[in-house]
């Protein structure tokens, strides 16, 4: 029986894919920074679920977690790199510090779990990685600069990744999720300390205070989370998984619009070489 190893399950996504791939007959690892808060998981799950405590930042727990899953359940098939939270703030605005620990969480917490269960997978010559990134890495929104940008990155370790490990029988997949109603925009939500007046009216619209969207999302997790599965058991699994139909729209006009640069600006890009005869 495949066994997952899921990070982030407390809330949200994480929790509703933990959730599914039981229901699905998996194994699952469900870690979160307080293992309490997915022990009822394990509980109902006795023989499937192990719930660990787990911060991706903390290399030591990284290590201790992917040990107590191999010696329980023998391997790790499927990591997914769900932990994280959003951080808002106009560039200007950014605390250094907050900055810092949103990649700490965000990129490299995913890179140490990475490498901690890629040796493993390339023994087997099996496994797959799930990165869960968000269409903010796409679209860029204005207050929301340092999040898409850690975002971005993830995304391209994953693709990087992709073509390294495709080769030994393992697979990366980025999952790009739209607006879900989990607790992103509520709870797992930061934002800078200081807010500048001159952008009120860009990055400042997208503060929580001025923010209006927690509990209206209209995906919904559980469908995110069969998606997801779906993708990862498939005999092609996709480099990129677009979860909503507002990720899908936002998707493409991102790519319209930097299709319509690339045109625009086609003599100018394609002039840049050594005169030639």
């Amino acid at each position: 029986m495949p066994t997952w190893l899921i990070t982030g399950c407390s809330t949200g996504l994480g929790r509703a894919l933990a959730a599914a791939a039981l229901d699905h007959g998996l194994n699952v690892v469900v870690t979160a920074r307080d293992a309490a808060t997915v022990q009822d998981l394990a509980d109902a799950h006795p023989d499937a679920a192990l719930a660990l405590s787990l911060d991706v930042t903390d290399r030591a727990q990284v290590t201790a977690a992917v040990a107590r899953a191999q010696e329980r359940f023998g391997a790790i098939d499927v990591l997914v790199n769900n932990a994280g939270y959003g951080y808002r703030a106009a560039v200007e605005e950014g605390d250094e510090d907050d900055v810092q620990q949103l990649f700490a969480t965000n990129v490299f917490g995913p890179v140490a779990m990475m490498k901690a269960v890629l040796p493993g997978m390339r023994a087997r010559r099996s496994g797959a990685i799930v990165n869960i990134s968000s269409i903010g890495a796409r679209i860029c929104p204005p207050g929301s600069g340092y999040y898409s940008a850690a975002k971005a990155a993830l995304e391209a370790l994953t693709g990087s990744l992709r073509k390294e490990v495709e080769p030994l029988g393992i697979s990366a997949v980025i999952v790009e999720p739209g607006a879900f109603r989990t607790d992103f925009a509520g709870r797992s939500l930061a934002q800078s300390a200081e807010a500048i007046d001159d952008y009120a009216e860009t990055a400042g619209l997208r503060r929580i205070e001025n923010d209006s969207t927690h509990g209206t999302q209209q995906g919904d997790p559980a469908k995110a989370a069969e998606a997801i599965i779906e993708a990862v058991q498939s005999d092609d699994p996709p480099l990129m998984l677009v979860l909503g139909p507002d990720a899908l729209g936002l998707f493409r006009s991102a790519m319209a619009a930097l299709e319509a640069d690339l045109d625009a600006w086609e003599a100018t890009s394609a002039g840049t070489s050594f005169a030639t005869g």
